[in-house]
């Protein structure tokens, strides 16, 4: 299950890929936008731009921005920097591996090579997907659900 703090960075963040190259937003403006309490959304927003996510302006008319473009930043990348390995097994971690001490043999482990699939699809799914994906389905779901059909 996906945390509550990455639920409020992909909000955040979203809305600074919908503001892509008009400078940086204030935390402040990205808190009461998305309704996220604005202490949690600073700690969020930093570990992000520790990994090099984001970036932030200090002072007057700063705030934080992305680091690269929305077609650059993968959701699977975001979800890795705040919740850690996709896999959720060790044994078929690609990060994280560490060997299943109740695992007699790898090789014809069946609940391994159940959720090598889970790990392999999910991580297929999250590092295909970018912000601009997620931007681009939004405005079609919105186009699609404004359409007036008369009879």
């Amino acid at each position: 299950m996906l945390s509550k703090k990455s639920k409020y960075a992909l909000k955040a963040v979203l809305q600074l890929a919908r503001k892509y190259g008009q400078g940086p937003i204030p935390i402040s403006d990205l808190a009461a936008r998305e309704q996220i309490p604005r202490k949690f959304l600073e700690l969020i927003l930093l570990e992000l731009k520790n990994h090099g996510l984001l970036q932030s302006k200090k002072g007057k008319g700063g705030g934080y921005f992305l680091g690269r473009a929305p077609t650059e930043i993968t959701i699977g990348q975001i979800i890795r920097v705040l919740e850690g390995p996709i896999a959720m097994l060790p044994c078929v971690s690609q990060t994280a591996y560490q060997r299943c001490n109740e695992c007699v043999d790898e090789r014809i482990c069946g609940v391994r090579m159940i959720f090598k699939e889970v790990r392999d699809a999910t991580a297929s799914i999250l590092d295909d997907a970018t912000l601009q994906t997620i931007l681009e389905r939004t405005a079609a779901a919105e186009g699609e659900s404004s359409l007036m059909y008369h009879i």
